[in-house]
Formats: C-alpha cells, structure tokens, sequence
C-alpha cells in the first residue's frame, strides 16, 4: 500500500510538473511574440503568477477542484482503485509528452478529464462517470470556445474604434504596458484553473489511500497540498516550453500589440468567471480560441487556418486518444499488480 501510494503520488507530481511544462507556455506566448516580454523575463513572471494563482484561488474558491475529485469514481475492491488511477496518470503524462515533442499545444485538462474518465471505466465501466459533473466539462467546452473567441474579437474590435484617432506611438507604448499586465493576469488564471483540477487529483490520490475523508460533496484542501501543488507547476514552468510558445503566438496569428492585449484580456476573463463557477475548461483552449479571435478581428487572413486546424484535431483526438490510453493502461497495470 505505501509503494502504491509513493508511485501515484509521484505520477500526480508528473502530471503537474508536464502541465507547467506544456500548457503554462500558453499564458505568456502572445507577449513573447509581440515582443512586449523576452522569453526568459516572460518565463518568470509565469512561474510565480502560476504559483499565486493555484495558491489563492484554491484558498478562497476551491470549486473546480471539487467538480474533478467528483467527476468520476475510483471505487473499487482492494488495491484496484489506487492502479486504476496510477494508470489514468501515466496516460496523461504520455500523451502531454508526445504533444510537446510535436509541438502541439493539446490541452492539458483536457487530457486529464479523459484519462481519469477512461481508467475509472476500465474499473467500473460508466457506473463510474458522475454525469452531473461531467455536464460541467461539456459545458467548458462551449464556454471557452465561444467566450474565448468572442471576447478576442469584441475587445479588439473596441480598441480600433477608440483608438482610431490617436498616434500609433502612443497607443503602442500603451498596449505594451497593458499586455504585459494581461500576461500577468493570464498566468495568474491558469494557475488558478489548472492548479486546482491537479489539487482535485493529489485529493484522490490520498481519499484512495484513506489519508483523507470528503466532506459533503469535495475535500477540505490543506494548506500544505496547494503549496506543493503550486511549487511544482512553477518549476515545471521555469522548464521553458518555447515550442509551444511559437506554434500559439508566432506560427497561429501574426498580433499586433494591442490585439496581443486584447487576446490575453479576452482569455483571462473567460478563466475567472469560469473559475468562480466552478467549471473546467481548458486554458490552452481558451487562449488560443482568444487568439484567433483577436486575429480575425482585424483581418481574416492574418490567421493560419491550417494550424488552426491542426490545434482543433488534437483537441478532438485527446478525449478519445487519452482516454482508451488510460483505459487499456488500466486493465494491463491490474492484470500485472
């Protein structure tokens, strides 16, 4: 028993450090390639934004990391939960691995939703999928591709007709200022957003090993996890991450700085009334759905469709993919443990 909880604890450290690694980059990536912050200032200003943002959103609103922890069931008899979920963390930190070795910016939560989803099946089959939580998934889904997008485009469809009339030069000196300050509140969001999805998780994980019991519907969220929770997505953030910086902020849309600013503005707002409800979207989603948006705003054509295209058949492929990874994962780790 305590073998299989060190080893699940160390896959969830994984599968928060990768989500620093990967999906962290997102935040910063349109003020790297408008230039308003150098890749490595950029980096470290992620790196605490993501840590106080999983710190205190998780202190004062710990509702997404709630939907997570209920959104399916590991019960099970004898060890069988705690290898099902091992499994479920094995198959998300491969499948974030690979996409970071093409490139891609798949969504990190949503391999986390599909992970969980596809062992506690192998488990338990659909029995095992809290419907009512997962509606909530579905609904993020809407919200953040359509908020995303939307507010992308208004917010800079609002700043061309207010700033029509006054000097390039001025205006650009104001939207460095304002971007990098978005940029800020991003990072601040995603830890907010992702570092409670992976608290819920680091909940499970001991719930599983009976260290910890749920209290109504979620776990009361000690102090020392969001700290250890915080630090990790840090460091994995301090990694880097610049392939998925250039494939969202420089290879996807060619931004200006006040469309940089718009998109990071657009995204951040979407993140907290999502975070305040308690529903889980995808920051990756969220952004680059904002990015778009912002592009298509002043000109169709100054956003590359086709990876536009490529970024949305990772998205679809992730459910499924990682899914029957973590499912047929699952069922081997059980046979063989």
């Amino acid at each position: 028993m305590n073998i299989a909880l060190i080893v699940t604890i160390v896959l969830v450290m994984g599968v928060i450090f990768v989500n620093g690694w990967t999906d962290a980059p997102n935040a910063i990536a349109t003020a790297v390639s408008t230039r308003v912050l150098r890749p490595n200032v950029a980096i470290g200003m992620a790196v605490a934004m993501n840590f106080f943002g999983a710190l205190v959103m998780t202190f004062f609103n710990a509702q997404v990391a709630e939907t997570i922890s209920n959104i399916v069931s590991f019960d099970g008899a004898g060890n069988s939960s705690q290898i099902a979920l091992a499994a479920a963390l094995f198959a998300i930190v491969s499948w974030a691995v690979l996409a970071w070795w093409f490139g891609i910016p798949t969504s990190e939560s949503h391999a986390l939703i599909a992970g969980l989803t596809g062992a506690a099946m192998a488990l338990g089959g659909l029995q095992a999928v809290n419907a009512a939580e997962w509606w909530k998934v579905l609904i993020g889904l809407l919200v953040s591709t359509v908020c995303g997008l939307g507010a992308g485009y208004l917010i800079t469809k609002l700043i061309i007709f207010i700033f029509q009339g006054v000097n390039r030069i001025f205006a650009n000196k104001l939207f460095t200022v304002g971007q990098a300050f978005s940029a800020m509140a991003m990072a601040f969001l995603h830890g907010a957003q992702d570092g409670q999805k992976f608290m819920g998780v680091f909940m499970l994980t001991l719930y599983y090993n009976n260290l910890v019991e749920k209290t109504g519907n979620g776990f009361d969220i000690p102090i020392w996890v969001m700290i250890l929770c915080s630090v990790t997505m840090g460091v994995g953030t301090s990694v880097g991450g610049r392939k998925i910086i250039k494939s969202v902020g420089m290879d996807m849309a060619k931004l200006e700085k006040y469309q940089g600013f718009s998109a990071d503005l657009g995204a951040a707002i979407t993140l907290f009334f999502c975070s305040i409800f308690g529903i889980p979207v995808s920051t990756t989603h969220t952004k680059t759905t904002a990015i778009m948006g912002a592009g298509a705003a002043r000109r169709v054509s100054s956003v590359d469709w086709s990876i536009v295209r490529d970024m949305i058949l990772a998205w679809v492929l992730t459910f499924p993919g990682c899914g029957l990874i973590a499912y047929f994962m699952a069922k081997l780790f059980m046979i063989i443990f």
